[in-house]
């Protein structure tokens, strides 16, 4: 057990579970986004509501949900800490650090990743919160029992104003940068670092890291310029 504590106090130990806990979220990313895209779908909420109610109620998601959360805050604190190492280091950074090109989202992910926590913690209390504390009207929908919570109609209000609709926006430039950088690091830190594969996780990454924020940046201007 002391050896792990001592490996995850390191600078290497630290990249490592930043680049574990990265990866587990950059997929969240893609299913999370997969299931707001249901927003776009012109039926009144009818299937993001359903969504939401299934990924709240379902046993195994609402387990997945709280690991969720946990990766989510323990990536944040061993970021602040590794951010932290870095500059106590007096320049002596690890090998894996030095050999990856210093771009400005590199220098700055403990400010990007800082932001984009406190965009999450904005977006769940405006959204999940309030969903948690019975703060939404109720619907009903044919083949469905009983009332389930209309989050969809949180949603549409929200997006309804200009100020929102710009901070999420912008959220989403941020978390772009972020993944720029941390998707071929998690990679690098890995030791998937190869001539022949390298040049395509970086493309990969970068298609990754625009595609993902624009799907989720296209729902809030959608409903606030369409709706």
């Amino acid at each position: 057990m002391k050896w792990i504590i001592t490996f995850f106090g390191s600078g290497i130990g630290k990249k490592l579970l930043m680049s574990l806990t990265g990866l587990f979220l950059i997929l969240f990313l893609a299913v999370h986004l997969l299931g707001n895209l249901q927003l776009l779908k012109d039926d009144g909420g009818h299937s993001f509501n359903v969504y939401a109610k299934f990924m709240t109620t379902n046993p195994l998601i609402k387990t997945i949900g709280y690991g969720n959360y946990f990766f989510i805050l323990l990536h944040a604190f061993v970021g602040i800490s590794l951010a932290w190492y870095n500059r106590n280091a007096k320049g002596q950074k690890y090998a894996v650090f030095n050999s990856m090109h210093t771009t400005w989202a590199s220098k700055n992910m403990a400010l990007l990743g800082s932001l984009i926590l406190a965009f999450i913690l904005i977006h769940m209390g405006d959204f999940w919160l309030k969903m948690k504390l019975d703060q939404l009207p109720m619907v009903t929908y044919p083949g469905i029992e009983g009332e389930i919570k209309d989050l969809y109609f949180r949603v549409a209000e929200a997006f309804k104003n200009p100020v929102l609709v710009v901070s999420y926006v912008v959220g989403m430039i941020i978390l772009s940068y972020h993944l720029q950088h941390g998707f071929q690091s998690a990679f690098q830190t890995l030791g998937i670092n190869h001539q022949k594969y390298t040049p395509a996780i970086k493309a990969l990454g970068m298609a990754y890291a625009i595609l993902i924020p624009f799907g989720f940046a296209i729902i809030p201007v959608y409903h606030f310029l369409l709706k």
